[in-house]
């Protein structure tokens, strides 16, 4: 008998409650053990392309990315939704949120008032333009107008918001004519962009610099941003940068690696995918792509580095899959979640060619490490692979995830589901 939160799921499509100045979720939340490997019945399903981005507003989750079709938990009822929707955390239930967004989206992030920020590849938002960066109520699915933050080009990779600050990264060069090079910081109520914030990243030599993803620590003080870039301002941040951001600008930290110098296959201007802060802050842990072309590089890799002191720092642990590449991480104390098209974890031996070294455990598509050690939990739920998990979303009842695919814990989970803490 799968679990359930609750007896049974909702089927019916259901408007989003009214909720006032609900705070925002941040960060990944802490929890007091490892989530179950049996996935609830009750979500939704989408039926094609990939999720990318989930957020939780109040009681409703909100899922993005570039999908047409999503269907309620029993496949019964298949409703139009373009990119984004929105359904009950607790009972599954798909509610009536379904703004016009004409791209794929990429970010997520909870607003004040029931809202959320949107960040991605589009160009217009419930037919008027506004390129890659919207601010959506959640009960309606209108626009919130007086949020009027637009990027130049290109796209929005992660967003995040702590108190009345906005970050957004990505493949930008500028937000309402404002030069900032792949990272930004607005004002989350009219989105003007912080005139005194600017990380001024830079990427001689490389395609485009961009951020290919950040997090901010739960207290809103330190930001960590990987991707393609080799500066930060006069000083040398190979793809991982550390900020104070508790004050009026972004001041680069001290704090440094080497650790992602060395390059991986040729093609990759960076190889990081994702970073998370632990939810106490005192250490981040690094998921990369790139092929491993040898145990001593840290491609393929997910690593922890601890984030006090100064100078260079080199990895706490390293989780090497033998090739495989990783896109998702989630941290909430007891466990360290993996989320990629691995099919290995403790397989530092292996190779993507000749298949798992000594010591090698199979974790096909998701699982579990441990924060101390690295070493793969026995939490082994399996998904099937394809390109890989692209989100993670900690919630007080456990841990949701977005992909590509339609199989998690064995059952079919159209690219969402979520795994319960009890």
């Amino acid at each position: 008998m799968r679990r359930r939160l609750l007896a049974a799921a909702a089927t019916a499509v259901v408007a989003v409650p009214a909720l006032v100045s609900a705070p925002p979720a941040v960060a990944d939340r802490a929890h007091s053990a490892v989530v179950s490997a049996n996935p609830v019945d009750f979500t939704p399903h989408v039926l094609d392309g990939t999720v990318w981005a989930l957020a939780l507003v109040g009681d409703t989750v909100v899922v993005a990315g570039a999908f047409t079709k999503v269907a309620d938990s029993s496949r019964r009822q298949t409703l139009a939704r373009k990119n984004i929707f929105a359904f009950g955390l607790r009972d599954g239930a798909i509610r009536t949120f379904a703004p016009q967004v004409d791209g794929a989206i990429y970010s997520l992030a909870a607003g004040p008032d029931h809202s959320v920020y949107v960040g991605g590849a589009f160009k217009s938002v419930n037919g008027v333009a506004q390129r890659s960066l919207t601010r959506l109520s959640v009960s309606s699915g209108e626009r919130v107008g007086s949020f009027r933050a637009s990027a130049n080009w290109g796209d929005i990779r992660a967003l995040a918001v702590r108190g009345e600050r906005l970050y957004a990264g990505g493949t930008f060069s500028a937000i309402n004519g404002v030069q900032r090079v792949g990272l930004a910081r607005l004002n989350a109520n009219t989105g003007a962009v912080d005139q005194g914030f600017d990380p001024r990243l830079a990427g001689p030599g490389l395609k485009r610099t961009r951020v290919e993803h950040f997090d901010v620590s739960p207290d809103g003080r330190k930001l960590v941003a990987v991707g393609a870039f080799l500066r930060s301002g006069g000083s040398d941040r190979t793809q991982i940068a550390l900020f104070d951001v508790g004050g009026p600008g972004a001041a680069l930290t001290n704090w440094y690696t080497d650790a992602y110098k060395p390059m991986c296959m040729n093609g990759f201007d960076t190889y990081l995918r994702q970073v998370k802060f632990s939810p106490d802050a005192s250490y981040i842990v690094v998921a990369a792509t790139g092929r491993a072309s040898s145990a001593q590089k840290l491609c393929d890799s997910a690593a922890r580095f601890e984030t006090r002191g100064i100078g260079r720092h080199n990895p706490t642990w390293v989780q090497r899959t033998g090739g495989d590449s990783l896109y998702a991480v989630a941290i909430t104390g007891p466990a360290v979640y993996l989320g990629g098209h691995q099919r290995w974890f403790d397989n530092p031996y292996g190779t993507d060619g000749n298949g798992p070294g000594p010591g090698a455990v199979a974790r096909p598509g998701i699982g579990a490490v441990s924060p101390s050690t690295g070493k793969a939990l026995p939490w082994n739920p399996t998904r099937s692979r394809g390109v890989g998990v692209r989100a993670f979303l900690t919630v007080p009842e456990g841990l949701l995830v977005g992909s590509d695919t339609d199989q998690l814990g064995r059952e079919y989970h159209g690219r969402v589901g979520m795994f319960p803490l009890s």
